[in-house]
């Protein structure tokens, strides 16, 4: 029972250390989305030459992974020198370095960035698709529709020909994003996701049909159809799409003076979207 006490008490005392070495120095940029403190020190202690080099390094993947995520999560990367460096490492061979350069154009990108980004949604790689669907919630570009309800499609081993996206959390950032679309093609392919397999799609396809009509159905596809069919004019009570924003509690040691806040964003509409 001691020991346990002594290893609970070297442990808090262990954190606090880590907390008064955060404190001591610079003031920490987390990026958002940081879930940890290690986290958020691991994205630390480059300036931005030193993470425009690391994002240039022909040598080094992982160096040119975290140059690149650390320039994405920058407010000063808007800048055009950094947005050609988010469009050449959009096609690096590897994928943690696309996924990067994608979060970089989502962030501070512009809509004829969405022609650049929709080729992602096909990528071998998860993570990269994943991206590329989150990153299409935040940029506005007809040319983004398509795509999206391709991926927003649950695979059936009845029509294998059919583009889907065999990931359900990928087709659930699909659902989100299809939500600035008011277009009939839109609503039909969210009516069918409800009927996925999994909850979570469900849930972001409800969530984008309520933004597009003002009405809520639930998840009852049937009910959905029937009043699809039957509205005059299905958009007439759309409400405002916003893109999804990083927001948390505070947790403890961010009440301490010199710890940043959490990274929380706010909520806007995405780039290129009509007012």
């Amino acid at each position: 029972m001691r020991s346990r006490v002594r290893a609970m008490v070297w442990a808090r005392a262990m954190g606090w250390t880590a907390l008064a070495t955060v404190a001591g120095g610079c003031q920490l940029n987390l990026r958002p989305g940081a879930a940890t403190l290690t986290e958020a020190l691991m994205e630390q202690g480059s300036t931005p030459l030193e993470q425009a080099q690391m994002a240039t390094n022909p040598y080094d993947a992982n160096e040119r992974y975290l140059g690149t995520l650390g320039l994405a999560n920058q407010d000063f990367a808007s800048e055009p020198v950094y947005i050609r460096l988010f469009e050449t490492n959009i096609r690096d061979a590897d994928p943690m370095v696309r996924s990067a350069a994608i979060r970089g154009l989502a962030n501070h990108g512009e809509p004829r960035h969405v022609a650049m980004i929709v080729p992602s949604l096909a990528d071998a790689n998860p993570l990269v698709r994943a991206e590329a669907a989150r990153s299409l919630q935040r940029l506005h570009h007809e040319d983004a529709v398509a795509p999206l309800i391709a991926a927003v499609r649950e695979p059936d081993v009845q029509t294998r020909t059919v583009e889907a996206e065999p990931e359900a959390h990928i087709r659930a950032e699909a659902a989100t994003a299809l939500g600035q679309y008011a277009e009939h093609r839109v609503l039909r392919a969210l009516i069918a996701a409800l009927d996925d397999s999994d909850l979570a799609v469900n849930r972001a396809a409800q969530a984008s049909l309520r933004t597009l009509t003002g009405q809520d159905f639930g998840i009852d596809r049937v009910l959905w159809q029937a009043w699809e069919s039957s509205a005059e004019d299905p958009f007439a009570g759309r409400q405002l799409y916003t893109y999804p924003a990083y927001s948390r509690r505070q947790r403890v040691y961010e009440y301490i003076p010199l710890v940043p806040k959490p990274p929380n964003e706010r909520p806007g509409p995405p780039a290129g979207m009509p007012r």
